[in-house]
C-alpha cells in the first residue's frame, strides 16, 4: 500500500497527476462533492446561527466508503481538490466526513496540472482555509434559504412545480426587460446614401453619405442634385494608428470568445475547457484574473521569438476590471506555450488553440496601421461623401489572433484605392435606401455572462449553471423567430436616370438567441412586484461582494447571512399569506357566441385561452397555446381560432381525420397516428385533401425499406437527427452515408455494427430472470429489468456482480408503496408542523 494519498475531486483528473507521482503516491478521485445538504429538507437550522445538516449522498456512500479504508492505511493525505472556493469546500468536507487527523492530511493547490506545479505543491502544502470554506458556505446556504422559501411561494400563487434562485431570477429579469423592450420599440425610418466611385486608373470603392436624410422627399431631392455631377478628391488623410492586443482570456470572455468564434453554449465551454485542464494542456479554467505569471511570459516570449521573430514579441501586464477579480490567480492559459496543437478530440482542439492564440499575442507587440479618410465633393451641391480605408504596416499580434465583436452592425474597413487631393472621380451609382432603427439585440449566452459580469452578478463558477438551469427550468429558451416581411424604397442613380425600386425584407428573426418563455415572464413579474431587495442588481452584486469579504476574512458569514434573512424571512411570510395570484391574465374581449370574457393567462398546465369564469354557472371552456403564441402576443382572433380545434376533417380507411394543435405543434390524426404539419402551418388552413396528403407521405416514409433476417426495417426522423429501425432498435444513421440513398450494404452495416455494439456493452445477461447489466456513460454501468434502470456507481465493479448481488440491488431500490409513502409524508408533515411551531414559540421567547 502506498504511502501517501491523493484526493481530487476528478477520474480524468487523478489519471493526469498519477503520471507526475511516483509508486509512494496512489491518486483517487471523490468524484465531487462527497457532502451537501439534504435535497428534501431546508438543512439550515436557523435558529441556531443557520448551523447547516451536511449529509453524503446515497450516491457517494460506495466512494466515502472506500476513501475511508484507502486513508485509514495511508501515512500522508494530500488533500488536491481545485483552488477556489468550491474546491476548498470539497477539501474540507473530505477531512470532515473521513475524520482525518491535522497531523496527517495536508492540503496542496496548483494553477495548473503538470509535473513542476504537482512538485511545487507537495513541497509547499498548507492547511485548509477556512475563509474560503465560508465564503462557499455563504453563498450554499443563502441561495438554499431563497430558492427554499421562495419556491413554495411561487407553488401557491403562480403555478405548481416552479423554482427561484438568487442568481437564476436576476437573469431570468434582464431577458424579460430586454424582450419587453425589443416589444415596446418602434422603429424610425430614415435614409443612408450610399455610392461608388472610381478613380483615373479604373479603380472602384465605395463611399457613403455621414448623415442619413429622414425623408423620403429629401433623399429624392438629393439624388436628383446628382444628376449631371462631377466629383472629385476635395480631402485626403493619411495617420498611424495601433491596435492592441486583448488580455489573456478569464472564463467570462472565454465563454464569450468560444461562443462567437467557435459556436459553443457556455456548458460546452466549460465542459471543453474541463477537460483540457484535466489532461494537463491548460491552467485553471475558472478565473477572473488576466495575470500572467512571470514564469508564462517568458515562456510565450521564447516561444514568439522562435516562431515569428524579435520584433513581433513585447511583454505586457494587463490589469482586470472586473469587480471582485482575484489578481492573485492567473488568466487561462496554455501549460506549454510551445504546443501550437495537442492531440486530442476536435472540440478540444479548437478551444485550445483560441486559447493558445489569445495567450500568446497577448505578449506580442502592437499592430502598425496606416489609417486614410477620404472626402468627396460635387459641384452641383455642398455635402461631401466620405470613404475610410485602413492598410496594416506591420501585422504584429495580428499575425496570429484577431478579437471577435458581438456588434453584428459594425462595418470593417477595406483598403482604398491610390488617391490624391484634387483627382478627378466617375460615379458609377449613388443608392437612397430606407433603413430602420433596430430595437436592442436579444441576448445570447455570451453577452448575458458579459452583462452579469459587468454588474458584478455572480462570479466564474456561477455562470454556466446558472444559464444552464433557466433553460432546463424553461423559464428561457433558445428562440427561433422567423420574423415577417416588412416592405422598404430604394431610389438608385445610375448613368444619371434616377429609379424607385419597392422592396421587402425580412426583420425581427432571431435563432439562438435567449427568449423568456410566459412562465418566465409571469414568474419574473411576481418576483419584481413582491420581492424587489431580491431581483435588484445592486443588492445581488453587493451579496457577491459580501462573499468575497468573507473570503478575505474581513466579515463573518453567519452575520451576513443573518442580517440577509431578518429582512427577507418576514417578507416571504407575508407575501404567502396576502399577495394575489400572479397568471399573467389578459383579457381580449368577448365571446360573439356566448357573450363571455375571452382572456389568456397562466395555467396548470401553460398558457392558455380562457372563455367565461369561475363564477358562471357553466364551467369556462379552455385552449392551450399553440407552440409560436405567447400570451403577451395572441390576438382575439387568433385565440377564438384555437376553440375551433380539433377540427373533423373525414375518414380514411375507416379511421376519423382530425387536424389539432398539440404541446409540440399542429398535426392530423387518423387513429393512434399522427402527422405534424409543416413549420408554420396555419391547422385552421388544412382541409382533407392536405390532410391526406399528409397521411400518404407518413405511410411512405414508414413503410419498410427493406427486410433483414425477416424482420422489416424503416426509417425516421427524430429528435437526434436521421435513423432507421429494425428489431426494435433505433441506430442513428451518420453523416459518413447518404440517407436518402441508403444501399442494401449501408443498410446491413448500420445494423450489424449495432448489433456488436450492443454486444460489446453488455455485461451479464439472465434472460431467464430478465435482467441484464450493461455498460452506461461516463465509465458507469447499469442494471435493466422490465422498465426498471439502475444506474450503478463508478466504484462498483459490474464484472464481478453476481445474480443474486444484483436483485439485492433490485431489491433496495424498489419503490415505496403508495401507502408507506403517504405515512411518511403525513409524518414529515406532522413533524414540520411541530418544528413550525417550536420555531415560533423560541421566536416570541427571544
Amino acid at each position: 500500500m502506498a504511502k501517501n494519498l491523493v484526493i481530487v475531486e476528478s477520474p480524468a483528473k487523478a489519471k493526469t497527476i498519477e503520471k507526475f507521482l511516483g509508486k509512494e503516491y496512489k491518486v483517487v478521485s471523490s468524484f465531487g462533492h462527497i457532502a451537501d445538504l439534504p435535497t428534501k429538507e431546508l438543512g439550515v437550522d436557523v435558529d441556531e446561527d443557520f448551523k447547516p445538516k451536511y449529509v453524503v449522498n446515497k450516491d457517494k456512500k460506495d466512494v466515502v466508503k472506500q476513501l475511508k479504508s484507502l486513508s485509514a492505511k495511508a501515512e500522508t493525505i494530500w488533500l488536491a481538490s481545485d483552488e477556489d472556493r468550491e474546491g476548498e469546500a470539497i477539501a474540507w468536507h473530505l477531512a470532515e466526513t473521513l475524520k482525518l487527523t491535522d497531523e496527517k492530511t495536508k492540503r496542496i493547490v496548483f494553477h495548473e496540472i503538470t509535473k513542476k506545479a504537482i512538485q511545487n505543491a507537495i513541497e509547499n502544502p498548507r492547511t485548509i482555509d477556512y475563509n474560503l470554506v465560508n465564503a462557499q458556505q455563504a453563498r450554499r446556504i443563502l441561495d438554499r434559504l431563497v430558492g427554499y422559501e421562495l419556491s413554495p411561494v411561487l407553488w401557491r400563487k403562480v403555478k405548481g412545480g416552479l423554482s427561484a434562485g438568487r442568481v437564476q431570477s436576476v437573469s431570468v429579469r434582464l431577458i424579460v426587460e430586454r424582450e419587453r423592450d425589443i416589444q415596446a420599440f418602434n422603429p424610425v425610418a430614415s435614409f443612408r446614401i450610399d455610392a461608388e466611385f472610381t478613380t483615373t486608373a479604373g479603380k472602384s470603392f465605395k463611399a457613403k453619405l455621414p448623415k442619413n436624410f429622414n425623408t423620403k422627399e429629401e433623399a429624392e431631392a438629393f439624388l436628383k442634385e446628382n444628376i449631371g455631377a462631377s466629383f472629385q478628391v476635395a480631402d485626403l488623410t493619411k495617420k498611424p494608428a495601433k491596435k492592441y492586443p486583448a488580455p489573456p482570456f478569464t472564463t467570462s470572455t472565454l465563454q464569450q470568445e468560444a461562443a462567437r468564434k467557435l459556436y459553443f453554449s457556455v456548458s460546452k465551454t466549460m465542459t471543453v475547457a474541463q477537460r483540457l485542464y484535466e489532461a494537463g494542456y491548460i491552467t485553471y479554467m475558472r478565473t477572473d484574473s488576466v495575470n500572467l505569471s512571470d514564469e508564462a511570459k517568458n515562456s510565450a516570449a521564447q516561444e514568439i521569438v522562435t516562431a515569428y521573430g524579435e520584433k513581433y514579441h513585447k511583454a505586457r501586464n494587463y490589469k482586470g476590471k472586473t469587480k471582485g477579480a482575484q489578481e492573485a490567480h492567473e488568466a487561462i492559459r496554455p501549460t506549454n506555450f510551445a504546443n501550437h496543437e495537442i492531440p486530442a478530440e476536435r472540440d478540444q482542439q479548437r478551444l485550445y488553440q483560441l486559447i493558445w492564440q489569445r495567450a500568446i499575442a497577448s505578449q506580442m507587440s502592437d499592430a502598425e496601421l496606416e489609417r486614410t479618410n477620404v472626402k468627396i465633393s460635387a459641384n452641383k451641391h455642398d455635402k461631401e461623401f466620405t470613404a475610410n480605408g485602413e492598410m496594416i504596416k506591420f501585422d504584429g499580434f495580428l499575425k496570429v489572433y484577431l478579437e471577435g465583436n458581438d456588434d453584428e452592425n459594425e462595418e470593417q474597413a477595406g483598403l482604398l484605392p491610390e488617391m490624391k487631393k484634387s483627382d478627378q472621380l466617375y460615379n458609377s451609382y449613388i443608392t437612397a435606401t430606407e433603413r430602420f432603427t433596430r430595437p436592442p439585440a436579444r441576448y445570447t449566452e455570451a453577452s448575458l455572462v458579459k452583462k452579469l459580469e459587468e454588474l458584478g452578478i455572480g462570479r466564474p463558477s456561477t455562470y454556466a449553471p446558472t444559464i444552464s438551469t433557466i433553460q432546463n427550468r424553461k423559464y428561457v429558451e433558445k428562440g427561433s423567430i422567423e420574423g415577417e416581411e416588412r416592405p422598404y424604397v430604394k431610389f438608385v442613380l445610375k448613368q444619371d436616370k434616377l429609379k424607385e425600386e419597392k422592396l421587402t425584407e425580412k426583420v425581427g428573426s432571431d435563432k439562438g438567441k435567449l427568449i423568456p418563455t410566459d412562465v418566465g415572464m409571469v414568474v419574473n413579474d411576481f418576483l419584481v412586484n413582491h420581492f424587489t431587495s431580491i431581483l435588484d442588481y445592486n443588492f445581488t452584486a453587493k451579496v457577491e461582494e459580501d462573499f468575497d469579504n468573507i473570503a478575505e476574512g474581513k466579515i463573518e458569514w453567519t452575520e451576513m447571512i443573518g442580517d440577509f434573512y431578518q429582512d427577507f424571512h418576514p417578507t416571504v411570510k407575508d407575501v404567502a399569506e396576502n399577495a394575489e395570484r400572479e397568471v399573467g391574465e389578459r383579457v381580449l374581449g368577448k365571446d360573439p357566441e356566448s357573450g363571455k370574457p375571452v382572456s389568456v393567462r397562466l395555467g396548470k398546465f401553460g398558457p392558455m385561452v380562457q372563455i367565461g369564469t369561475v363564477e358562471d354557472e357553466e364551467k369556462p371552456r379552455f385552449a392551450s397555446l399553440g407552440p409560436n403564441q405567447t400570451l403577451a402576443s395572441i390576438t382575439f382572433e387568433e385565440a377564438l381560432d384555437l376553440f375551433k380545434l380539433p377540427k373533423a376533417l373525414g375518414e380514411y380507411k375507416e379511421e376519423k381525420v382530425e387536424v389539432n394543435n398539440g404541446r409540440f405543434g399542429p398535426y392530423v390524426r387518423y387513429g393512434k397516428k399522427y402527422v405534424s404539419l409543416a413549420k408554420g402551418e396555419d391547422p385552421m388552413g388544412v382541409d382533407y385533401n392536405r390532410a391526406l396528403e399528409l397521411i400518404k407521405e407518413k405511410e411512405k416514409a414508414d413503410a419498410p425499406i427493406y427486410n433483414y433476417e425477416g424482420k422489416d426495417v424503416q426509417k425516421g426522423v427524430g429528435r437526434f437527427g436521421p435513423y432507421i429501425k429494425w428489431d426494435g432498435m433505433f441506430i442513428n444513421v451518420n453523416k459518413k452515408y447518404d440517407y436518402d440513398n441508403l444501399s442494401e450494404s449501408d443498410i446491413i452495416e448500420l445494423i450489424e455494427d449495432k448489433k456488436r455494439k450492443e454486444i460489446e456493452k453488455l455485461i451479464h445477461d439472465w434472460p431467464e430472470e430478465g435482467i441484464r447489466v450493461e455498460k452506461a456513460r461516463w465509465g458507469r454501468s447499469k442494471i435493466l429489468k422490465g422498465k426498471t434502470k439502475i444506474e450503478l456507481p463508478k466504484t462498483v465493479d459490474a464484472q464481478k456482480l453476481t445474480l443474486e448481488e444484483v436483485k439485492d440491488i433490485i431489491e433496495k431500490n424498489k419503490p415505496k408503496s403508495k401507502a408507506k409513502s403517504t405515512k411518511k409524508t403525513t409524518a414529515k408533515k406532522s413533524t414540520a408542523k411541530k418544528k413550525t411551531t417550536t420555531r415560533k414559540t423560541k421566536s416570541s421567547k427571544k
